[in-house]
């Protein structure tokens, strides 16, 4: 948002970021930066008088010299000078409010769509379907009446019921790297990579590109779809002097919607070729600073993860459609898991920074009998590609009256949108669960199957079982 529509549109500003929660000093902040364009408005007035003073001095000064009148020349160049010194000091002026107001600006959030309801947290999010059956997979494989089904770790690894799948190793991962990492191996490594092939097929087939992208970013790019400068804390930053990206700050991506959307940062794009749609699959890399004490048991909340992710960039009108269509993507892969989720619609206070409007697939967990976050997905509007000045070139017709010709018009912001579909690691953690079996062995979703050469069924090797481990 611009200094200039902030202050255009201040009480609406303000009203949406208390919606969202936002702090008292933020809304003084944002004030500030209205009443800072009121006064930088009147000093470009000034700079511009000035600089106009001494261009018209600077002539009568040549007209005086002309004329044989010294002395009068020296005056009206003394008055050019001083002139110049103040257009000078009113060009310096705005220089330094245009700092600070930017410095504010990229703490504000987005405006939020009308349909957001309002609300607080998570507990104020809008149900808008559910899909799938809870009762119809403990059905069909067999679950008896007293069966109670075990968190996603305790299957991965050699402890359930004797059985498991001996593939999850956290003891080793955080000797290694530290807390909230993690090992997988066996079938539950080879479940995570079949997971990422099926969601880069699926997207293949709704016509998304697929993209290989940089696992390190710079600065500007995180800068650009939002992370910076409010979420550094939560970012992993290469240090040392040799990683730069452009001779900026480098950074691990913590999404691959950071490359995606920036592989037309500043570019101009015909209308013509919009909308795009681009998938990756990538390692996701969050800190996560805030959030310690939080969900930090099995894969739940790691500090590395794999995500596919989709992106689209389209014209303002077409974004709402294109929101729809990506949600619905993601949407396909649960379906076609047949895994239960419900879609909500985040209210004001649990909405993304960067987000007008997003939609959360909740998929159900039974070891855990709760709804767990599989996939975001938002439209942020033109709030990223503001940032990253992403526009698009509109194209208009005059009309057959001038021969039908199209003439090019000023360039426009586009609208960006983003979604997991989905993200790796949770789906993983949706079949352990819903998937496992009493003795410990997890049935193949069908159409995994073709992705683990042809397996329905994954098992570890028999042990005694140790009920103290899951203490």
């Amino acid at each position: 948002m611009s200094p200039a529509s902030l202050r255009e549109n201040l009480p609406v500003v303000l009203s949406h970021v208390a919606s969202r929660g936002g702090s008292r000093e933020l809304r003084e902040e944002i004030r500030s930066v209205a009443e800072m364009q009121a006064v930088r408005v009147s000093s470009i007035v000034a700079r511009d008088e000035q600089l106009g003073r001494r261009k018209t001095l600077s002539q009568q000064v040549g007209l005086a010299m002309k004329s044989g009148d010294g002395a009068r020349a020296e005056e009206l160049k003394q008055c050019s000078l001083e002139a110049g010194t103040r257009a000078d000091e009113f060009t310096q002026d705005v220089e330094e409010m245009d700092r600070l107001m930017e410095g504010i600006l990229c703490k504000v959030p987005n405006l939020l769509d009308d349909r957001v309801p309002e609300g607080l947290s998570e507990a104020d999010n809008e149900v808008l379907l559910t899909h799938g059956d809870l009762s119809a997979l403990p059905l069909r494989l067999g679950w008896p009446a007293d069966f109670e089904p075990l968190w996603h770790d305790v299957v991965a690894a050699n402890l359930s019921r004797g059985g498991g799948l001996d593939g999850w190793d956290a003891e080793r991962a955080v000797r290694m790297s530290g807390a909230r990492f993690f090992a997988l191996s066996g079938p539950a490594a080879r479940l995570e990579r079949a997971l990422s092939q099926f969601f880069l097929d699926a997207a293949n087939d709704r016509g998304y590109t697929e993209v290989s992208v940089p696992f390190v970013v710079g600065r500007s790019a995180l800068e650009g779809t939002g992370q910076l400068p409010k979420f550094e804390e939560d970012l992993f930053r290469i240090e040392g002097g040799s990683h730069k990206c452009n001779g900026e700050d480098a950074f691990l991506i913590p999404t691959a919607e950071v490359p995606l959307t920036n592989l037309h940062s500043g570019e101009i794009i015909p209308e013509s070729q919009l909308p795009l749609s681009y998938v990756a699959c990538t390692p996701c890399f969050r800190a996560e600073a805030g959030s310690y004490g939080r969900d930090t048991r099995g894969l739940i909340r790691t500090h590395q993860f794999a995500k596919v992710e989709l992106v689209k960039i389209a014209t303002p009108a077409q974004a709402k459609e294109e929101h729809e269509k990506l949600t619905a993507d993601a949407e396909r892969c649960l379906q076609l898991l047949e895994l239960p989720y419900r879609k909500v619609r985040l209210c004001a206070g649990d909405i993304g920074f960067g987000a007008e409007h997003c939609y959360d697939l909740e998929v159900w967990l039974p070891g855990q009998q709760l709804w767990r976050e599989i996939s975001s997905c938002s439209n942020t509007g033109d709030f990223q590609a503001r940032r990253m000045q992403l526009r698009y070139r509109p194209e208009e017709e005059e009309g057959a009256a001038k021969g039908g010709k199209k003439k090019k018009v000023k360039p426009a912001l586009v609208h960006t949108m983003n979604g997991s579909a989905l993200a790796v690691g949770r789906a993983l953690v949706a079949i352990l669960e819903n998937y496992q079996r009493e003795d410990g062995s997890v049935v193949v979703p069908d159409v995994l199957v073709p992705y683990m050469r042809g397996e329905t069924l994954l098992e570890g090797p028999q042990v005694e079982f140790d009920e103290s481990l899951l203490k």
